[in-house]
Parts: structure tokens; sequence; C-alpha cells
């Protein structure tokens, strides 16, 4: 195969893919939920997050999070672990761009965001060890650090536990199947 034929193969197959199925497409209906549960309207009228772009992304990224950390009890879930993020970032790179984000800027962006989830992560792993650090993980991840009523608080408190206590009854091939019940 010449240079010049190898070049086209090439583009094509990034263009048409190699036939193979993406394998991150089969995580696809366990990101539908995560997007499902933290657009349920509760969050925004009860819990008085935001319901803007950025309470929006902070509930997606806050319920991911949960996600990720239930599934890294076990090794075995690590690619799929990897893979839940790259929808994540699909996601996100396809939302930067629906609001006028242009290619030259996109990936800081997008850095900019997995940094937000990683600090997430961390903080809400920390948070769920030790329940009593939760309202102010809480108060500067989904409410940036503009304290929302004791009630808004509270539920939000309790609904986040709720989603972490459903996630931890289910089992992790159920979750990433996209079938578990929370």
């Amino acid at each position: 195969m010449s240079k010049d034929e190898s070049a086209v193969m090439t583009f094509l197959k990034r263009l048409f893919g190699n036939g193979q199925p993406d394998p991150k497409l089969k995580l696809v209906p366990l990101y539908n939920q995560i997007v499902a549960k933290a657009r349920a309207p509760h969050w925004y009228v009860e819990g008085q997050v935001p319901d803007s772009l950025d309470g929006r992304f902070d509930m997606v990224a806050t319920i991911l999070s949960l996600v990720l950390l239930r599934l890294e009890e076990s090794k075995a879930y690590a690619l799929d672990m990897a893979r839940l993020t790259e929808v994540f970032v699909d996601d996100m790179d396809g939302q930067l761009r629906e609001v006028g984000i242009g290619d030259m800027i996109v990936g800081k962006h997008i850095g900019q965001i997995m940094s937000a989830v990683g600090g997430r992560l961390g903080a809400l792993r920390n948070a769920l060890a030790d329940n009593n650090l939760l309202d102010d993980i809480i108060v500067r991840n989904i409410y940036r650090s503009v304290a929302p009523s004791p009630e808004a608080l509270a539920h939000t408190h309790r609904g986040l536990l709720d989603v972490e206590r459903a996630l931890g009854a289910q089992l992790p091939d159920m979750i990433v199947e996209g079938d578990a019940k929370w």
C-alpha cells in the first residue's frame, strides 16, 4: 500500500470507524440515567440548586462522581469507569460547542471540567467517610459557595445520601448496564 493509500485508509477509519462498535456506547444508558437523576426537579425546587448551565453541570458531575465512587470499589470496573468518563467528556464537549465555545478553547474547558469532577470525587470520598463534611462539600461544589436555605441544604444532603445508598445496594453489573434501580 502506498503512503497516499495508507493516509486515505487512516482517514476513512477515523471517519467511519474500524467496523467495531465503540465500547463506550454500552455506558450510554448509564450516563442517561445519571443525567436523568441529576435533572430531577426536586434538586432545583426543594433543593434550590440553580437551574442554570452551571447548576445542571454541578448536579450531573456530582451524580457521576457518586456512580464512579461506587464502581471504584472493585478494580474490575476500572475500564467501565474510564469509558463512562469518556461519555461524559463527549457530552460536555457537545454542550460547550452548542453554547458557542470554539474549537480553540474547548480543550481548555474540558480540562477544567475534568478537574472539577476529580475534585468532587476526592471531596465526596472524604465526605461519605465522614458525614460531617458533606454539607460543606455540597455548598462548595453544588451551590458554588453560596449557602442555600437550611431546608434546601438538608434536602440536597438527604437526596445525595439516598443516591449513594441506592447505588451501594445495586450490583455493579446492573449499574454499568444502566439497569440499576436508584
